[in-house]
């Protein structure tokens, strides 16, 4: 079976609207000058189109037309290093995603530990966040909705009540080792992501955590979101107005 037949092959097995690379593909070092060319040809005729250098995706036909892929699929080679998640999407386009805003950014950030990712793929601006915290598959939803607690003030067309019921909601259907894990990681976070943690989750009934999030707080400072007492009933106790 010559290149172009096992590429052909492999694509086949890969889901539409899914992007991938070389490596997802199991091209022999001896193998990747004719697969560079074979790779060309399979995208002029359509099998296949490219994302950025390296990075690829199946096209999804619907009776609409070809459906774009999602952002976090377009994205998925720098959210992830060798399977494994190093990374995620911040910013903006999180907060949309999670209903807190209307508005669509015209750049998306990507935070990570470990490196600053910088690109522009298919139009998209990628700017790079320094996360608080090692990514993983198993926490980054933890640090979306930490992310969101530190921006509450600065998202954009925020409904604040609307915005206080989400993240109520998210932070309500975590597990107890979740809770923990989110505790554990706002200490790493601005002050006032512990605050407004504190007070969600006391809101909610959940006090087991209450001691550690307040001994971790000056009891001089105070946090300015824009939310009074009749939003969130417990602000007040956590110096928040």
């Amino acid at each position: 079976m010559n290149v172009s037949d096992k590429i052909r092959k492999k694509v086949k097995k890969i889901p539409n609207g899914t992007t991938f690379t070389y490596k997802d593909l199991s091209i022999e070092r001896s193998e990747f000058a004719a697969a560079s060319k074979a790779v060309e040809r399979l995208i002029r005729a359509g099998v296949f189109k490219r994302v950025s250098t390296g990075v690829f995706y199946k096209p999804e036909i619907t009776v609409f037309g070809e459906l774009r892929p999602t952002e976090e699929e377009l994205l998925k080679s720098y959210l992830f290093d060798n399977g494994q998640r190093i990374a995620y999407i911040t910013g903006v386009s999180l907060y949309n995603k999670m209903g807190l805003t209307t508005q669509v950014p015209s750049l998306i950030k990507i935070a990570c530990k470990t490196k600053r990712i910088t690109a522009t793929i298919k139009g998209i601006i990628i700017k790079p966040v320094k996360s608080y915290v090692d990514v993983n598959n198993k926490n980054y939803h933890l640090l979306e909705v930490l992310d969101a607690i530190k921006d509450f003030k600065i998202i954009p067309d925020i409904d604040k009540k609307s915005a206080l019921s989400t993240l109520k909601n998210m932070v309500i259907s975590f597990s107890e080792k979740e809770l923990g894990n989110l505790v554990k990681y706002s200490l790493l976070y601005p002050p006032r992501t512990r605050a407004m943690l504190g007070a969600i989750l006391e809101s909610l009934g959940e006090f087991k955590y209450l001691e550690k999030l307040k001994s971790s707080l000056n009891p001089f400072s105070s946090y300015k979101f824009g939310i009074k007492n009749s939003r969130l009933s417990t602000a007040s106790k956590w110096s928040i107005s």
